[in-house]
């Protein structure tokens, strides 16, 4: 499984893209899990925003769904704060 997150936005505008690839890894189904449940929570389009807030891109595989704070689910917090500091 592949999972990538793009955050844009905050308060200086700068972009951060990250990506975890889960075959292999001992944890995979654990991920798998997480970014299903944070999918489940995701919008088709990308939501309005607060000023100086982030947006979210998040895409598993071949599905992407939009997100922004302060409207985040937990597992849509915690998979993006696990992908953006494992991913590459």
């Amino acid at each position: 499984m592949r999972i990538e997150v793009r955050r844009t936005g905050g308060f200086a505008g700068i972009e951060r893209h990250a990506v975890v690839n889960t075959a292999g890894r001992p944890d995979a189904s654990q991920w798998q899990a997480l970014a299903e449940r944070a999918l489940a929570g995701g919008r088709g389009t990308a939501p309005l925003g607060v000023p100086d807030g982030f947006a979210y891109e998040i895409t598993v595989d071949d599905r992407t769904v939009y997100c922004a704070d302060p409207r985040l689910t937990e597992e849509q917090r915690e998979l993006i704060r696990r992908v953006l500091k494992e991913g590459a």
